[in-house]
């Protein structure tokens, strides 16, 4: 085991990313440290990235309770964004059930790799402090004709703390970031593809 210790704080690309720098595997896991296990998720989602066309794959997570978190959703949208703002869009984005399901972005609590994809996207994008690091990874991905799966078979735990609902500083670090990726290239580029 290797730990880093920054000298000053990083947001969650930067030390993701510092953390890839020092692999050497065939592939690279994203988790948060409030992520527990009651059973290995890793076979399934090892099967899940034996097709070439999939860039990334994700557990099915779980709240602390049991209840299925909404961590596979459809790209954002102003919206959309609204809508969940005033009541308007509740329960998941995408159906679960057995089979495997092929959202537009997942969560980055829990993220799984092959090493060569993470390295040809450049990775996160550091100008995301923190949030929409793991939507804009997604959406390039995307781009590129890689497929996101989320994998029902392999479950985890989030124990989430929602600071955004919380705390002004998060609430603020979570608008800098939704502005900054609908004012990306890369949003527009999900527009001009009919993505959105």
């Amino acid at each position: 085991m290797k730990i880093i210790c920054n000298t000053a704080p990083q947001g969650f690309a930067a030390n993701h990313n510092q953390a890839f720098a020092q692999i050497t595997g065939e592939y690279f896991c994203v988790m948060n440290p409030d992520i527990r296990f009651s059973s290995d998720p890793f076979p399934s989602l090892l099967e899940c990235l034996k097709n070439p066309v999939v860039g990334v794959t994700a557990p099915l997570v779980l709240g602390e309770t049991g209840e299925i978190e909404d961590s596979a959703r459809h790209f954002p949208s102003p919206l959309k964004l609204l809508c969940k703002a005033f009541g308007g869009c509740k329960g998941g984005d995408y159906l679960v059930r057995d089979e495997n399901i092929y959202p537009d972005w997942v969560g980055g609590m829990f993220m799984l790799f092959p090493r060569d994809i993470f390295k040809q996207l450049g990775g996160f994008d550091q100008r995301y402090f923190l949030y929409y690091e793991d939507v804009d990874l997604c959406a390039r991905l995307r781009l590129l004709r890689y497929e996101v799966v989320l994998c029902p078979k392999a479950r985890v735990v989030h124990l989430a703390h929602r600071s955004s609902h919380r705390s002004f500083r998060y609430f603020r670090w979570h608008l800098n970031s939704l502005s900054r990726f609908f004012f990306s290239p890369v949003y527009w580029q999900l527009l001009s593809r009919k993505w959105l």
